[in-house]
């Protein structure tokens, strides 16, 4: 795996850590790679309970890609093609992850940061940090599945906002159109997304996941919503050892030990 792409594990909580800040974090295909094969590991680790996604250096999140790579990964149409699936396979498992994502957003947050961001369950930042997808300055292209997600997070006129003016947006202004669910000081945001982190691997697993997996299903289009699947995860939830402690550390005025079983 390569150096630009970090993974570290704090009991419950894994990280991958985009490693490249003298180019904010930009990034490559090689980074792209290896950053599926950390969702992968990560996925199949069921001591993981949730992930952090964040940038090294506190200047930035990722501000996309690396250009000084493209006359070696995007020189052809070929190169081009596998580049996007790459990517487009990545963004989809951040999104389809089954345990909750952080993205901790450190500084810039631009481009494919603004895109990856939103595959993310919840995003925090700082003060400090700035927001914006510069497509239209570039004259690039941009498919249906990233403008969809960020509609389902901003809604469709903060999406039009965003792109039309391709400027950039304080942390303030990613707040009020729900961008960001927090933002605090810079120098508390690697610890706000560790203090949302270690909240939510307290809770029940089996609940927290089944959440996160029937509220992605209501973005779908009813026919191709899974409610087997989601009727499948309640009965799991009421059927579990976790729901029997979290009774009984209720009545005992306790903390529950879920173990996500």
């Amino acid at each position: 795996m390569t150096d630009k792409i970090l993974t570290e594990r704090d009991g419950v909580v894994a990280r991958i850590v985009f490693n490249q800040p003298e180019k904010r974090n930009a990034v490559s295909l090689e980074m792209w790679e290896a950053v599926e094969a950390a969702l992968d590991a990560f996925e199949a680790d069921d001591g993981v309970r949730v992930l952090i996604l964040s940038g090294a250096g506190g200047k930035a999140f990722v501000s996309g890609a690396d250009i000084s790579k493209f006359e070696t990964e995007r020189a052809s149409k070929e190169a081009v093609a596998h580049y996007n699936a790459t990517t487009k396979r990545v963004y989809g498992k951040v999104e389809a992850f089954p345990k909750p994502t952080i993205a901790q957003i450190d500084g810039f947050c631009i481009g494919g940061g603004v895109a990856l961001s939103v595959c993310c369950d919840l995003r925090v930042c700082g003060t400090g940090s700035q927001f914006a997808i510069p497509a239209a300055r570039l004259g690039l292209g941009y498919g249906f599945e990233g403008i969809n997600r960020l509609a389902a997070v901003v809604g469709p006129s903060f999406t039009k906002e965003i792109f039309f003016t391709a400027r950039r947006f304080d942390a303030e202004e990613a707040r009020i159109m729900g961008l960001v669910n927090r933002v605090v000081p810079d120098a508390e945001v690697g610890a706000k997304a560790m203090e949302m982190a270690q909240t939510i691997a307290a809770n029940a697993p089996l609940t927290v996941d089944s959440v996160k997996f029937i509220t992605n299903q209501t973005q779908l289009d009813e026919g191709a919503r899974d409610m087997g699947r989601c009727d499948a995860l309640v009965a799991q939830c009421f059927d579990s050892q976790d729901y029997v402690e979290g009774r009984r550390a209720f009545m005992e005025k306790r903390q529950p030990d879920f173990v996500g079983a």
